[in-house]
């Protein structure tokens, strides 16, 4: 990392932050903002700026091919995936939930063994097995064990998510660059407005300060600033290096959930942590060969 470009480094960190921190974010916009308007709100605004800004740049629409499947992989990563996870957090604290979904990776792995024939190999199963003990250990801590519904939720949000992530890598016809990101994001902004109408959920009122101003930080900072900076990263450096947020995401969402946000840790999730993020780690380097797969999506990358 010291020899990277000071603008590559700046993306990468930026990436590393930024989505660390949207975790901690969901939580506080939970007081004003249910779930799924929350996340509704928050992909269709962003998608809005996005695309208008592209138009306004020249940028072509996609075609009815790339609207269809830029609404597939949207709705996936972003009802399925990001949606669910705000679901979750009602019940589970932001730094357990950031390391439950370090796992991600792991599903990829089968989702692509399944699907599509590429098995992982040896370094990858050895990852996949260290990643599925430390998630059972996780599992059967205090703070998930005792909320089934939000555990249901966060591995829904898993699944739907590297079910996404796979699909835009292998089958999916997105649109180039951020007007894929745009379509994405107003498809799976629409989604999460109507599962909202459907469950009849509805703004808090009196609105939080504070919950306003996370719902601000997690549309510009956390969807826009976010994604530009990891497009930006996935161009520059190998996806090896790019990827490496999934572990890096965790431990800033745990320090802000403790450090700002009065959660707890009890030892037996710590040791759960360690072993996600070794498993992690092992799995990213498992990918640094030079035959890896093409890197996901600007907007697979990030569950929250």
């Amino acid at each position: 990392m010291r020899s990277l470009p000071k603008f590559v480094l700046a993306a990468l960190l930026t990436v590393y932050v930024v989505w660390g921190s949207t975790y901690f974010a969901i939580r506080y916009a939970l007081v004003s903002f249910p779930p799924f308007l929350q996340m509704g709100t928050r992909f269709l605004a962003a998608g809005l700026l996005l695309y208008g800004f592209l138009k306004l740049r020249g940028a072509p629409n996609p075609t009815l091919r790339q609207w269809r499947d830029g609404a597939l992989v949207g709705i996936l990563l972003l009802g399925g995936g990001t949606g669910v996870v705000a679901f979750a957090e009602q019940t589970v604290s932001s730094s357990l939930t950031a390391v439950f979904i370090a796992v991600s990776p792991l599903l990829f792995a089968l989702w692509s063994g399944f699907l599509f024939g590429s098995w992982p190999s040896g370094r990858e199963w050895l990852g996949i097995g260290v990643g599925f003990g430390g998630v059972l250990l996780l599992a059967s801590g205090a703070g998930l064990a005792g909320q089934p519904v939000g555990l249901i939720a966060l591995f829904v949000a898993v699944c739907c998510w590297s079910l996404g992530s796979i699909l835009s890598q292998k089958k999916m016809q997105l649109a180039p660059g951020p007007m894929g990101f745009a379509s994405e994001m107003l498809a799976g902004g629409a989604f999460l407005l109507i599962v909202s109408l459907l469950r009849g959920e509805a703004v808090q009122l009196p609105l939080d300060g504070k919950a306003i101003a996370a719902w601000i930080y997690l549309v510009t900072i956390g969807s826009l600033v976010g994604f530009s900076a990891y497009m930006y990263v996935l161009s520059k450096v190998p996806p090896a290096l790019a990827s490496s947020y999934a572990f890096v995401n965790p431990l800033i969402a745990v320090a802000l959930g403790v450090g700002l946000g009065g959660e707890e840790i009890t030892a037996r999730e710590g040791v759960a942590m360690a072993v996600i993020v070794v498993s992690v780690v092992l799995l990213t380097m498992a990918k640094a060969a030079p035959k890896a797969a093409k890197p996901v999506s600007a907007v697979g990358g990030e569950l929250a």
